[in-house]
């Protein structure tokens, strides 16, 4: 199969060429704006170095995706759900990042106002998804061509955890330099192979994200010089998890996704296990890349095993996937 450049690679050039531009102008506009992050006092020492790194990032991110998506919106409308989630996520992110620095705290949004905005949007996802994109409940199975259909009340239920527990678990995976970016980037890679044969309508939407990322992250590896905040990094989640539901591929994030998983699964351990034992701790510290930071490792160190063992994850996907069988 010959390689669309319009849809496939030109997506990627767009997006990095518009964040890696951008964002040496925008840095010292977050900087003036006094948008700095704030670290939590409970986090790791060495974290504290950190506070008043411009964050808000993300921003340039999803300009980076929307502007040049828009050119493909009428030629390949099958983006339109996933733009749509990327930015409405992104949107959400922004608020919650708008609150933390205008009241220099590391809360924003309580977590009752955040879930709320994002049940609202993963409802308007899947009005979408039944009555314009006239798609069925359908839930593909992993390593087999077979798939099954749920009762829609059913799978509606089951699309929400899939989504806010995806958006919320890329959301816990940005605590280091890097980490979520170069994670996300080696799964953007993943779907711009896979959507070649499974939906080749929405590739530019997984070039848009990877150029987008790549050029972040050369402002955000270590030692960062910005972070993207909940801006980018909940967009992320939109992105994959919206994707994965209009493929009929949910379950696919446990596998190319296991890195978020493991961040959010880690948080609710560590928080069962300290009520069930009256303050004891299950790990040093959660999300569980504090854990391997506390225990000795670098952060580059530990982007590096996360972002490999990703690279694993989704060579096994792929293999798992009707594109790859």
């Amino acid at each position: 199969m010959s390689v669309d450049f319009i849809k496939e690679l030109l997506p990627v050039f767009l997006s990095f060429a518009i964040v890696a531009c951008a964002m040496p102008f925008f840095i010292p506009v977050l900087r003036k704006l006094k948008f700095g992050q704030t670290e939590r006092e409970v986090g790791p020492e060495s974290h504290l170095s950190k506070t008043g790194t411009p964050t808000m990032g993300g921003v340039v991110i999803l300009i980076g995706i929307l502007v040049p998506s828009l050119f493909y919106l009428r030629t390949c409308p099958e983006m339109i759900p996933v733009l749509m989630m990327t930015m409405g996520f992104g949107v959400i992110g922004f608020i919650d990042d708008l609150i933390k620095v205008k009241k220099h705290q590391s809360e924003g949004l309580t977590p009752i106002q955040k879930m709320i905005l994002q049940i609202i949007l993963t409802a308007g996802f899947l009005i979408y998804f039944f009555f314009v994109e006239k798609k069925e409940a359908i839930v593909h199975i992993p390593f087999t061509d077979c798939g099954f259909t749920m009762p829609v009340w059913l799978f509606c239920i089951f699309v929400f955890f899939v989504i806010v527990g995806t958006v919320n678990g890329t959301n816990l995976t940005d605590g280091l330099d890097g980490l979520v970016s170069s994670v996300s980037i080696v799964v953007a890679i993943f779907f711009m192979i896979v959507l070649r044969s499974a939906a080749p309508g929405m590739e530019p939407m997984s070039g848009h994200m990877l150029g987008a990322l790549l050029g972040f992250m050369l402002f955000n590896a270590h030692p960062a010089k910005v972070f993207m905040g909940d801006t980018g990094s909940l967009a992320i989640g939109g992105w994959l998890s919206s994707m994965c539901v209009l493929l009929y591929d949910p379950l696919l994030i446990i596998i190319v996704g296991f890195i978020y998983l493991a961040e959010a699964v880690s948080v609710i351990l560590q928080v069962g296990y300290f009520k069930l034992t009256h303050g004891k701790r299950l790990f040093k510290m959660a999300p569980i890349h504090h854990h391997f930071e506390l225990s000795g490792l670098s952060e580059i160190q530990i982007d590096t095993v996360f972002t490999a063992i990703t690279m694993l994850l989704c060579m096994i996907a792929f293999l798992s996937h009707p594109a790859g069988l």
